[in-house]
């Protein structure tokens, strides 16, 4: 649902307090700062991330520096990200906040909500684009991540069958930080298929965990080596 901006908005002492304090936070999981909306899908797909992923907090008028520069015509920016949104599905929830900052500049406050319609997807042409959040960056998803995210919503008891493959993988992780889906499928010669299906299945059964990464996922243990017990 897409809250429409707020009309009438005003300065607001602590407010502007309030978001000084949250810009200080800097970038993160949780947190994106934008200059202006120069290139509106860019933000849409801040957006999709946050609420593919925990939720956030976009900050429009702000750079990267943590500078708050504000925005000179809000509604117009505003616009311009709402059109973009179109390309959206399903539609996102959020909040839309105008901050003024003095000296006829206001700021403009996105707060994304952790969906419960994962994924979402950003219309690209004929084909879809998603993406995750992951530390400060916005991160386009794999085929597994989409399927992860999407599956996780509703996931009760995931099985999964403990074969070679799978004694592999946790011998191998234990002697090494991570794999990625490419290296798997190299040290066993399965097929992608194969392969994808048993990493989605384990990140799901919470023994694995993934790391979304733009060269390829990082999927490592989803407990602490160190306090296991010695065989």
């Amino acid at each position: 649902m897409m809250n429409k901006p707020q009309e009438a908005y005003t300065f607001n002492a602590r407010q502007v307090q309030d978001l000084k304090r949250l810009v200080l936070q800097g970038e993160g999981s949780s947190l994106e700062f934008k200059r202006k909306a120069a290139y509106p899908e860019k933000i849409v797909r801040e957006m999709i991330a946050f609420a593919n992923t925990k939720g956030g907090i976009l900050l429009v008028g702000v750079g990267d520096d943590g500078s708050l520069a504000g925005l000179k015509y809000p509604e117009g920016e505003s616009y311009v990200i709402r059109e973009a949104l179109k390309k959206c599905r399903p539609s996102l929830s959020f909040k839309e906040t105008f901050i003024p900052i003095g000296n006829s500049r206001t700021i403009i406050q996105y707060e994304i909500f952790e969906s419960t319609n994962k994924p979402h997807y950003l219309l690209n042409g004929e084909a879809k684009e998603s993406f995750v959040r992951s530390n400060d960056q916005s991160i386009k998803a794999s085929r597994e991540v989409r399927e992860i995210v999407k599956r996780a919503q509703h996931k009760k008891d995931v099985r999964f069958h403990y074969g070679e493959h799978e004694q592999f993988l946790m011998q191998y992780l234990e002697e090494n930080p991570f794999i990625t889906l490419k290296k798997f499928i190299e040290l066993r010669g399965l097929k992608r298929f194969y392969a994808s299906k048993k990493l989605v299945l384990l990140v799901l059964a919470d023994v694995l965990k993934i790391t979304p990464h733009e060269r390829g996922d990082l999927y490592s243990l989803a407990f602490n080596t160190n306090t296991r017990t010695s065989r």
